[in-house]
């Protein structure tokens, strides 16, 4: 504890993968829960969390977990939402705190929403944070720190609530933006979900390729085909809940962009050097400006270790 009073006095994290460890990671080290409990769907990651030593309490079921919990974060697939929701509905304390970590907005409130009681305050959220891997292991207090979290509270939520929340978000580091789900929907599906889907094909058309083998592939993948692969190793079942809940807005942005692949192919085969040089000279500004507001890093590489080279002898 840090010394400050704990803005909870009990959190419930329903699912310890990469976000749900961080939460409690982050939370534990800014004293903001008097006590942590969790669950997760399986016995062996339940017993390794144990073993981590990172919360106060595992329990093995989700209506044990959310028992006297005053706010409860939902750390699992967006697809599995709604089923939680029905179950632990009649065991959340009046006044708690409702909350979820999903990419999807739109359908998490769907399917949330109406299994929910009046007595409970529903803030959906989103963390824009990630790496590539998964599961209790892959948390780190320091995942939030200068990303974006994205709350899309319904319409008549108390505001006090989403303050508590936006609260709790920011003292793990993040900085915290309100806005409708369906707002968010659209945004993501072009800043996360459309690049999550051409990195799978890109990497799925490789491994398909006939004449160049698995190991040239791997042997050769330049800075680009690397950081694809990067994405494409992100959790599958994650991901493939996100474009069916978010099918609406993916197929739209989908859409876009097959029109602009479209223009791109014509200059490509027309020779139009003055059309390609000026496309890409407006996409590489928008590099420069997620590098300006502390988005990512402008080292070079995005900033990985490079070897020395080795002095000859004299």
């Amino acid at each position: 504890m840090n010394g400050v009073a704990p803005q909870f006095a009990r959190l419930a994290l329903i699912g310890f993968g990469l976000i749900g460890g961080s939460i409690a990671r982050a939370a534990r080290a800014q004293g903001l829960a008097a006590e942590i409990i969790t669950t997760a769907r399986s016995e062996k990651t339940r017993a390794r969390v144990a073993e981590l030593g990172v919360v106060d309490r595992v329990v093995d079921t989700n209506v044990e977990a959310v028992r006297d919990a005053d706010l409860v974060i939902l750390c699992i697939p967006v697809g599995a939402c709604g089923a939680v929701a029905q179950e632990i509905a009649a065991h959340l304390k009046p006044g708690a705190i409702v909350s979820d970590v999903g990419s999807v907005k739109g359908a998490v409130v769907k399917d949330m929403a109406p299994h929910l009681p009046k007595h409970v305050h529903f803030v959906p959220a989103h963390p824009v944070a990630g790496t590539e891997h998964s599961g209790p292991d892959s948390g780190f207090a320091e995942l939030f720190i200068n990303r974006w979290c994205i709350l899309t509270p319904p319409e008549g939520t108390d505001a006090g609530a989403v303050d508590r929340l936006r609260a709790f978000w920011a003292a793990m580091g993040a900085k915290v933006e309100v806005m409708t789900p369906e707002h968010h929907d659209l945004v993501l599906a072009i800043t996360s979900h459309l690049p999550h889907l051409i990195a799978y094909t890109i990497v799925g058309t490789a491994d398909e390729l006939a004449q160049v083998t698995s190991s040239e592939v791997i042997k050769f993948s330049a800075g680009g085909f690397r950081d694809f692969t990067r994405i494409a190793a992100s959790d599958p079942t994650m991901w493939r809940d996100v474009f069916l809940a978010n099918k609406d807005a993916v197929l739209e942005m989908l859409g876009t962009f097959n029109e602009d692949l479209a223009k791109l192919t014509r200059a490509i085969r027309r020779g139009d050097g003055e059309a390609l040089f000026d496309h890409f000279t407006r996409t590489r500004a928008i590099r420069r400006g997620i590098v300006e507001i502390g988005q990512d890093s402008a080292a070079p590489d995005f900033g990985r270790p490079h070897p020395q080279l080795q002095k000859k002898p004299d």
